[in-house]
C-alpha cells in the first residue's frame, strides 16, 4: 500500500505529526510518499520522495495532516484521481477530520482496511465565460468591499426562485453545510443526504431563508448592481473571481466525489457533538 502523506510543513506542529504519521506507516510495511521539496524538511530514508502529480496517480490514498483548509486543497485533487482521504487534525476546529493527534496509533487499521468511507457530494460551477471550478464545501457570491447590495437572482432550472438583495449568498454541499453556510443561520445536513443548500447573507428582507434543493438541480445565479456594485466569486474559500453584472453561473452536483476514510466509525455525527454543539476554548 502506498500513502502520499499532504501537509503545510511550515508549521511546526505539521512537522511533529507528519514524522509521527510515516513512521507508524513504515512499522506496518505501508509505503510513505512525500513531494520532493519537503525532503529537507522531513528526511527519512523509509520515505518516497518525488513529484506531486506522480505520487498522486502512484498512491493508493492520501493523509492530510492540518486543518479543514488542508483537506479542501487537497480533497479536490484526490476526488479528480479517485483516491480517498484521511484527515488528521492539528487545527483549531478540523471538522472534516476524522483522527486527532492523539489518535495516530489507529492509523494501524489502514494495513487492513478496518475502515469505512463516507462519500461526499461536490459542486461544479460554470460561468458563462466557459470557466469551471470544483467545490467540495461551498461557492459563494459576494459584494465588494464598500459595495452596495446587489441584486441576486436564483433560478431553478427554468423557474425563477428569488431576486433578493443581500451582502452575498452561498450554495453548499452537505459537507459545507457545516462551514460558512452554519455561521449564515443555514441547517447542518448529514453528508449522505444529497442536495444543495442555499443560504442568503444578510438579506435585505424578512424573508430570505435557507432552501434546500434537490441534487439533480440546475441552478442559474446573475445579479443586477446598484449604483455600480460588484460581485465577486469565492470557491471554497479560495478563489476571488471577478462576477460582472449580466454574467450567469450555472451550479449543479459534479461527477467527481470525494470519498473521505473514517476510522473511528460515526465521526460526522461525533464531530458534530464534540465540536459544534458545545463552544470551543
Amino acid at each position: 500500500m502506498n500513502v502520499l502523506i499532504c501537509a503545510n510543513l511550515k508549521k511546526d506542529k505539521s512537522r511533529e505529526i507528519v514524522l509521527q504519521v510515516s513512521r507508524i506507516l513504515n512499522q506496518n510495511n505501508i509505503t510513505v510518499f512525500l513531494d520532493e521539496n519537503y525532503k529537507t524538511i522531513v528526511n527519512q530514508s523509509y520515505i518516497v520522495y518525488g513529484k506531486e502529480e506522480e505520487m498522486l496517480s502512484q498512491c493508493d490514498m492520501l493523509i492530510t495532516v492540518g486543518g479543514d483548509g488542508t483537506i479542501l486543497k487537497w480533497g479536490r485533487k484526490a476526488a479528480a484521481c479517485n483516491k480517498p482521504l484521511l484527515g488528521v487534525n492539528t487545527g483549531r476546529l478540523g471538522f472534516m477530520a476524522t483522527l486527532e493527534c492523539d489518535e495516530l496509533n489507529k492509523l494501524s487499521k489502514l494495513k487492513d482496511k478496518d475502515y469505512t468511507i463516507s462519500k461526499r457530494m461536490l459542486l461544479d460551477i460554470t460561468l458563462s465565460n466557459g470557466e469551471n471550478y470544483l467545490a467540495v464545501n461551498d461557492i459563494v457570491f459576494s459584494k465588494t468591499r464598500y459595495s452596495k447590495l446587489p441584486e441576486f437572482c436564483v433560478c431553478a432550472g427554468d423557474f425563477e426562485v428569488t431576486k433578493i438583495r443581500a451582502d452575498g449568498i452561498i450554495f453548499s454541499t452537505p459537507t459545507g453545510s457545516t462551514a460558512y453556510s452554519l455561521s449564515a443561520g443555514g441547517p447542518i445536513i448529514s453528508p449522505d443526504a444529497n442536495c444543495i443548500e442555499f443560504t442568503p447573507l444578510c438579506a435585505h428582507s424578512l424573508f430570505g431563508r435557507p432552501m434546500i434543493f434537490a441534487d439533480d438541480t440546475e441552478i442559474t445565479v446573475s445579479f443586477s448592481a446598484y449604483e455600480n456594485s460588484g460581485v465577486i466569486i469565492s470557491v471554497d474559500g479560495d478563489d476571488d473571481i471577478d462576477f460582472a453584472e449580466g454574467e450567469t453561473a450555472t451550479i449543479r452536483k459534479s461527477e467527481l466525489s470525494l470519498e473521505l476514510i473514517d476510522i473511528n466509525g460515526g465521526s460526522f455525527y461525533n464531530s458534530v457533538h464534540n465540536k459544534l454543539m458545545r463552544s470551543l476554548k
